[in-house]
């Protein structure tokens, strides 16, 4: 087994401060490191907090481009091995924000990368919006979802039974990168697919520098300028 460090990026919609979408993605977070550290699988993790990106992502939505920070970030998701995603829930649903950064996202850059999904909320009554939202938000972006989502209300953090659930999900995300099935995946059944750029279907990446800038197309796009 390779001895590069697998990556985790952690995206979390949390904007408060302190912020329990961002406590409930750190504790999976641990868990996993620690999960694959005991069995001899070095990794390591780093966040993506959305709110200071909130700026960028609905500039990126109305340009179509993202800017230079935003830019650096999808760049950072594209390389994870795995994502660990974190929303909250608002008026029942999961927050603006991380659906909008979900957006500017290439439909193809997290094809065949473990997942897991997680929300908090201030009520057990939205506890299926992982399931039935991000879900098949994660599924239309061709990633792989481990089968155990963690949903935690304030009463939560106490109980036992988060930490269980919270210690599943890790376990599941731990064995499906150990196995390294997400990649074979990517690189087995999406080589040569019509990707998009910076996409995780093939490793042959594209860049600006792959765009015709000449054609008529690209000069309506940039104002009528040649």
């Amino acid at each position: 087994m390779s001895t590069t460090p697998l990556s985790l990026v952690v995206i979390s919609a949390g904007v408060s401060e302190p912020s329990s979408t961002r406590l409930l993605a750190d504790r999976i977070t641990q868990k996993t490191l620690d999960t694959l550290q005991d069995a001899g699988t070095p990794a390591a993790a780093s966040v993506i907090d959305l709110g200071p990106l909130a700026v960028d992502v609905a500039r990126a939505i109305v340009s179509g481009f993202p800017g230079d920070d935003l830019r650096r970030v999808i760049e950072r998701l594209a390389a994870a091995d795995a994502v660990i995603a974190s929303t909250p829930v608002y008026k029942a649903g999961i927050s603006g924000l991380f659906k909008s950064f979900a957006d500017v996202l290439d439909n193809d850059l997290l094809v065949a990368k473990p997942v897991v999904l997680a929300a908090t909320g201030g009520s057990a009554r939205h506890a299926m919006v992982p399931d039935e939202q991000l879900r098949p938000l994660f599924a239309f972006l061709r990633a792989i979802p481990v089968p155990t989502s963690v949903y935690a209300t304030p009463e939560d953090w106490g109980s036992p039974d988060l930490g269980r659930r919270i210690a599943r999900a890790a376990t599941e995300l731990a064995l499906l990168l150990r196995s390294g099935v997400g990649r074979e995946i990517a690189d087995g059944a999406w080589d040569g697919y019509q990707h998009q750029f910076s996409g995780n279907a093939t490793r042959a990446e594209r860049s600006a520098a792959d765009v015709d800038f000449t054609t008529d197309l690209m000069r309506l796009a940039a104002g009528g300028r040649s």
